[in-house]
């Protein structure tokens, strides 16, 4: 049985399921099914009012967003989904400080609610800066269905690691 690198701290019992859709070659069908369509938010200057909204709507009181981009540099598959950045520079005799998120540039095509589910985990890091009970519980609050997109989202890097492509949606 090949490792699920992305599903390590799942309950065996689940793990089991998602190798029963593997071996029955139905993930990919599992996913369109359930996420039919990708999002639209295509260019960098989208994604930055998108996540701006987000961050405005849920979190107001943090510091504003300064960049918010796509990254063809990010791994995915030996990184990360996206990276968030508190950038400190002197300026004369002030000191700025700068807010940025970088999205794997892969996600470029995925369901609305993938990129959600990166968009709230890296605006959630600037409140919370670790993984802890308080992180979760805020990404929940932006995203009610946070862990189950999760969950669906590692299936999905299951899918690309497994079958070397990404699947693609309308």
């Amino acid at each position: 049985m090949k490792e699920l690198k992305y599903l390590n701290h799942y309950p065996p019992q689940v793990k089991e399921q998602v190798h029963k859709l593997i071996k029955a070659d139905k993930l990919s069908a599992h996913l369109l099914k359930k996420y039919p369509y990708s999002h639209d938010k295509r260019s960098d200057k989208t994604l930055f009012s998108y996540a701006n909204d987000l961050k405005n709507q849920h979190i107001k009181k943090a510091a504003p967003l300064n960049k918010v981009i796509y990254d063809g540099k990010i791994n995915v598959i030996h990184n990360a989904l996206g990276t968030h950045h508190f950038v400190s520079r002197v300026q004369g005799g002030k000191l700025k400080a700068k807010n940025e998120i970088r999205i794997a540039s892969m996600f470029k095509s995925v369901p609305q609610d993938f990129l959600e589910m990166i968009v709230v985990h890296e605006l959630s890091h600037f409140k919370e800066k670790e993984h802890n009970k308080a992180f979760y519980k805020l990404c929940e609050y932006m995203q009610p269905s946070y862990h189950q997109i999760e969950f669906d989202l590692r299936l999905y890097l299951t899918h690309i690691d497994i079958n070397g492509k990404l699947q693609e949606w309308n």
